[in-house]
């Protein structure tokens, strides 16, 4: 690609989805094509959606591909709440999304009352707090100090590379304890068979003492008989 194309408008509700889940782009009625070689900025009419522009650009009008970065840090921090930037219905400081997080973000004992309840708790706790860091660094108020999205894409990969590592791993373990409970069964049955045997070997052993001295009257030979108690449950 010879040229940059800045958003302008980068925001959730832009995004769409494939069946495969495959994120798309959509309306690039404000998009513009970056500045030309040793300018930093593009200078235009401030456009794009509150909550999500970033705030140098609100200012001054200045236009940068740094822009794009702020608003995708922005749209991380969606997806980890599960909020929008902007919620006029709840309470006056849980409003602005980002103004909410900027306390618990910092205190690793606190971030979980910001990751989104839909999730019931299942998820890695670890990987949200990186991708919170990600959005931090999105969202750094010097738009220099902002990483490139080609850098944005790299560690994000980085984060799922090592999540499905720990995903395997968890399988794995899973599955070594089905095959310890397997293990476990099979000895189990194994001495309940056994045990299943002797008693049957006991009762055949009774049988043979209790012999049938003349088949064809059916009379029994006790002479071999030892008294004492048998069990009859």
């Amino acid at each position: 690609m010879d040229f940059q194309l800045i958003f302008r408008d980068f925001k959730t509700s832009n995004i769409l989805l494939d069946e495969d889940f495959n994120a798309k782009l959509s309306d690039f009625g404000l998009a513009r094509q970056g500045p030309a070689e040793g300018s930093g900025h593009v200078s235009t009419t401030v456009v794009g959606t509150v909550g999500y522009a970033a705030p140098e650009y609100v200012q001054t009008g200045r236009l940068t591909a740094k822009s794009d970065v702020w608003s995708f840090g922005v749209v991380l921090y969606e997806l980890i709440t599960g909020r929008r930037a902007l919620e006029r219905n709840l309470p006056r400081s849980e409003q602005k999304l980002l103004e909410w997080v900027r306390p618990y973000v910092s205190d690793s004992k606190k971030f979980h009352l910001i990751v989104d309840p839909r999730l019931e708790g299942q998820y890695c706790i670890k990987s949200a707090q990186k991708l919170a860091s990600i959005a931090n660094k999105c969202l750094m108020k010097n738009p220099k100090s902002r990483p490139k999205m080609s850098d944005v894409v790299e560690m994000l990969g980085n984060i799922i590379s090592e999540t499905s590592s720990q995903d395997e791993g968890v399988s794995q373990s899973v599955s070594e304890n089905e095959d310890v409970k397997e293990e476990s069964e099979v000895e189990a049955e194994t001495e309940s068979i056994k045990q299943g045997h002797n008693y049957l070997k006991k009762v055949f052993d009774i049988r043979d003492i209790i012999s049938l001295r003349n088949r064809s009257v059916g009379k029994l030979d006790w002479r071999n008989w030892t008294p004492g108690l048998v069990r009859t449950w």
